[in-house]
């Protein structure tokens, strides 16, 4: 598949400069027949593929296609009517569902800007549920960690203030202080945070 689709291979390949070409400038290069096919490709890639890291970055190249690629072609119509039955699966959050139903239009055909709307608005949300899916997982599968998923009440929390701590000192009147020392992640560009867990495992 990597030999017949010029985005998969962005994703699939070892070569840092294969790997880290800008999507932009690479869909660019595609007129728009060709910009659907890959998109074609890319939903097949996303569904077989078992790598959480290559589906969800299939999964936001397709959202950068419906949002900002797709439009801006003059085949994209700018008007047109969106399935309501698929907006409806996006509030409930079921986005297989959602691009299944938006996907209506036949293969070749452009989608009009609408209904690329809510494609990319269903791409880049499953993205992030199949990352916050992972996170759960990763959190669950830790022992010690389990509880957070089991709390329905504050006093179901296991974790309290050590007794010291709310003992006044009767010399100054005042309670222990609590020092805490931890590293420091700077996020220059608001990544929503997808990855801290990952890092925090490693």
């Amino acid at each position: 598949m990597t030999s017949e689709s010029l985005l998969v291979e962005t994703i699939v390949s070892d070569d840092p400069a294969l790997r880290n070409r800008p999507i932009d400038d690479l869909c660019r290069r595609l007129n728009t027949s060709a910009l659907l096919a890959e998109t074609e490709r890319l939903e097949q890639f996303r569904k077989s593929s078992a790598n959480l890291y290559h589906v969800v970055r299939a999964l936001f190249f397709l959202y950068f296609i419906h949002r900002f690629s797709l439009p801006r072609r003059r085949e994209c119509h700018p008007v047109g009517k969106m399935p309501f039955s698929a907006i409806q699966m996006l509030r409930e959050r079921r986005f297989e569902e959602a691009i299944r139903c938006f996907k209506t239009h036949p293969a070749r055909q452009c989608p009009s800007a609408p209904v690329a709307s809510g494609l990319a608005t269903a791409y880049r949300s499953f993205a992030f549920q199949k990352l916050a899916d992972q996170v759960r997982s990763s959190v669950r599968a830790v022992r010690g960690n389990q509880w957070m998923f089991r709390i329905g009440h504050p006093y179901d929390h296991p974790l309290r203030v050590a007794e010291p701590l709310l003992k006044v000192d009767p010399e100054s009147g005042m309670y222990p202080l609590l020092r805490e020392r931890t590293p420091v992640r700077m996020d220059l560009c608001h990544s929503a945070w997808s990855d801290i867990f990952f890092l925090g495992m490693d």
